[in-house]
């Protein structure tokens, strides 16, 4: 199915499971699309109504061309369209990975949408607004994230990033911190497009963060061995997020498609606890 964000941008969206069930929203990051999470999606169908749908830019999603239009109160906007059609009378969980954290963080911050959201699992992104004030620590935690960092102000020269994804010497760089699957159903689109998320917002949210706080129950995934992301970024984040669980995995960034048996196991485990529901 189709739907409409409030400028217009058509966005793609799939379900799998029982309609009837707790509506499992899936927000995959950069460079993916939503095919990201269909092993995931396969397990947990028989628990969910999962939805997961292409963030704009991405897969078979309007791709706008202008760099305003990847704006976080875009994306939330795109958030409400998806929600408003699957599910508007019912709070619905969330599941976000990379970017897709970094989107949903947005969501759960809000206080008009606070309340259509249960619970969100985050897996290897935080909140431009808590990373903001989290680097503006300068001590040893926040100077170790700068340089897990380096790639985002890569992504922000001109040019050079677009030609080094269409050429493939990227994808060799990006593979020697963690070895990709070939057959992952991503398209250079993902790659270019997806490039706009960064520049709309990491600076101006870096530098002038905002206090964004949320009562939605979270559970932060960190794995161990995640080479763009460190832990104390994601995880230290109970002054805005005090309904908060930790859970440090052993694995790297691309937990989603590595290892679905054990995302799902947390989604299952996360929701029970929170939303007091049964299978």
């Amino acid at each position: 199915m189709t739907a409409t964000s409030a400028d217009g941008t058509r966005i793609a969206v799939s379900t799998y499971g029982d309609p009837g069930a707790p509506v499992l929203v899936c927000v995959h990051g950069y460079p993916d699309n939503a095919a990201l999470w269909d092993p995931v999606a396969e397990l947990l169908a028989d628990d969910f109504q999962v939805v997961t749908y292409d963030v704009r830019g991405a897969g078979a999603s309007d791709h706008p061309s202008s760099t305003s239009a990847y704006l976080l109160d875009r994306l939330q906007e795109d958030f409400e369209a998806v929600i408003d059609q699957v599910s508007p009378d019912r709070p619905v969980h969330i599941l976000a990975h990379d970017w897709g954290s970094i989107q949903s963080w947005h969501f759960v911050t809000d206080t008009h949408l606070q309340k259509r959201i249960a619970s969100f699992v985050s897996i290897s992104g935080p909140s431009l607004d808590h990373a903001g004030y989290f680097i503006r620590q300068l001590n040893r935690a926040a100077l170790r994230q700068l340089i897990h960092s380096w790639y985002i102000f890569y992504f922000h020269l001109p040019w050079l990033p677009e030609r080094g994804w269409r050429n493939g010497w990227a994808h060799r760089a990006f593979n020697r911190l963690e070895q990709q699957d070939p057959d992952d159903r991503r398209t250079i689109g993902d790659y270019v497009y997806g490039m706009k998320l960064y520049r709309a917002n990491v600076l101006p949210r870096l530098l002038r963060p905002a206090e964004r706080r949320t009562g939605v129950p979270v559970l932060a995934v960190s794995p161990d061995a995640d080479p763009f992301v460190t832990t104390p970024l994601q995880t230290d984040v109970a002054r805005w997020a005090p309904n908060l669980t930790v859970k440090v995995i052993r694995g790297g960034h691309w937990m989603p498609r590595n290892d679905p048996g054990l995302v799902a196991e947390l989604v299952r485990d996360h929701t029970r606890r929170v939303a007091r529901w049964e299978t």
